[in-house]
């Protein structure tokens, strides 16, 4: 007996401030990739099919995208980063530098 089926991988490429086209409320958006891959005895072979969306986080509006549009709103998110990789700019809380009130003693304890 041959054991063979699919299964579905989801990837979260990034997260992207964009204009959703459902609601029209400027929001945070997912960009996904699935993929389907063939698996035989549920050991996953080879990918047959993948898809890429953009999904708004206030609506739940899922747009399919094609695949050169997902990489081109994929390299206008690593370049807007600047090298960070959670997208927002590394601020230190005031009082948390190091040697602010000794080196690596919490400033609010006495």
């Amino acid at each position: 007996m041959i054991i063979f089926g699919t299964r579905g991988y989801l990837y979260q490429l990034a997260v992207m401030t964009m204009v959703c086209g459902w609601c029209g409320n400027p929001s945070a958006h997912t960009l996904r990739k699935r993929v389907t891959k063939f698996t035989l005895f549920f050991v996953p072979l080879f990918p047959f099919s993948t898809k890429y969306a953009t999904q708004c986080t206030f609506c739940g509006g899922e747009q399919k995208i094609p695949k050169e549009q997902a990489e081109q709103l994929l390299a206008q998110h690593l370049a807007s980063q600047d090298g960070n990789p959670f997208g927002q700019a590394q601020q230190q809380q005031p009082g948390f530098a190091p040697g602010a009130q000794g080196q690596g003693q919490n400033p609010y304890q006495h």
